[in-house]
């Protein structure tokens, strides 16, 4: 029976072979970092810019895997290629990179000391759950700002994409507390808008689109490409410390992500934001997006293509 294929650590295995040894970085100290890349007709859709931000959160972790840029890009062409063979023709994958400095020789991890440690390197996809998202679509995403701040960025880099998240799974608890279906949007020390745990979050006022400055978010691949779209749509694209008052006052919000690329939200910590609905810079974008991709993507996560 064919399964999916797995690169680990310098061998391509089947998906049921595939896992981590207990002593490894990624496990002990929660030292990750990570990628995800999407599919568009089984094609990879910017997969340069997410291979170089991997390989810049790697050059700030000070780990080497023995593997070039475009090593990393044909593996995930090749892992990508085969395994889309298995999945429905109109299904889509997901692909994700991580890595970790590696196995410990003791459980001690870095209380043991200082340990010559070989980087785990993964690289394995998924069918994209389309299902998961269908309803950011119909009804808009309703975002709280729980009591957990963000990490700030004197402790990690938020430009590093990673997966040391206990913040970010106690700050989910307690949003679904109010909300079992609401995102979480952290807010920074001093009270600024920052990110969701796999989305950048923008708001529309007076049609410019506002983003939250670098200092304390992920440069998203998805915000990029949002960037790029306004560029050629002449809409005005800024950054700039923003408050909850702000989004409260917006007239239109959104998330941008390499899963669903954007979705409305229309409700932070339940007041509506603009007229509840999708607003019409969000269609110009997500409508610009989908001609880019050859597809409709709103009818894609919907499953009505």
């Amino acid at each position: 029976m064919n399964e999916p294929l797995v690169y680990l650590s310098g061998k391509l295995i089947p998906e049921s072979q595939a896992g981590l040894k207990v002593y490894d970085a990624g496990i002990v100290l929660g030292a990750t970092t990570t990628e995800m890349t999407r599919t568009f007709g089984k094609e990879l859709f910017r997969i340069e810019d997410h291979v170089d931000r991997l390989f810049r959160s790697l050059k700030y972790m000070d780990l080497d895997i023995g593997l070039s840029r475009q090593d990393v890009i044909e593996l995930s062409v090749e892992i990508t290629t085969k395994n889309a063979a298995l999945i429905a023709e109109d299904a889509e994958l997901g692909l994700i990179h991580f890595v970790t400095p590696g196995e410990f020789s003791a459980y001690a991890g870095s209380a043991a000391g200082q340990q010559s440690m070989k980087p785990t390197v993964c690289m394995h996809t998924f069918p994209m759950p389309f299902q998961l998202w269908a309803e950011y679509f119909r009804t808009g995403i309703h975002v709280i700002t729980p009591s957990t701040r963000h990490v700030p960025p004197q402790c990690v880099d938020p430009k590093m994409k990673n997966r040391s998240r206990m913040h970010w799974y106690l700050a989910d608890r307690e949003t679904h507390l109010s909300d079992p279906k609401a995102i979480t949007l952290l807010l920074d020390l001093e009270g600024n808008i920052t990110e969701t745990s796999g989305a950048n979050f923008l708001i529309v006022r007076d049609g410019k689109v506002l983003s939250p400055t670098l200092r304390n978010i992920l440069p998203g691949v998805s915000r990029q490409q949002v960037i790029e779209i306004c560029i050629e749509e002449g809409i005005e694209f800024l950054e700039q410390d923003l408050q909850i008052h702000d989004v409260a006052n917006a007239d239109e919000a959104f998330l941008s992500t390499t899963p669903y690329c954007m979705a409305p939200c229309t409700r932070i910590n339940g007041i509506q934001i603009g007229n509840g609905t999708p607003g019409p810079i969000y269609h110009r974008l997500i409508g610009a997006w989908s001609k880019k991709v050859g597809l409709d993507v709103v009818k894609q996560v919907l499953g009505e293509l």
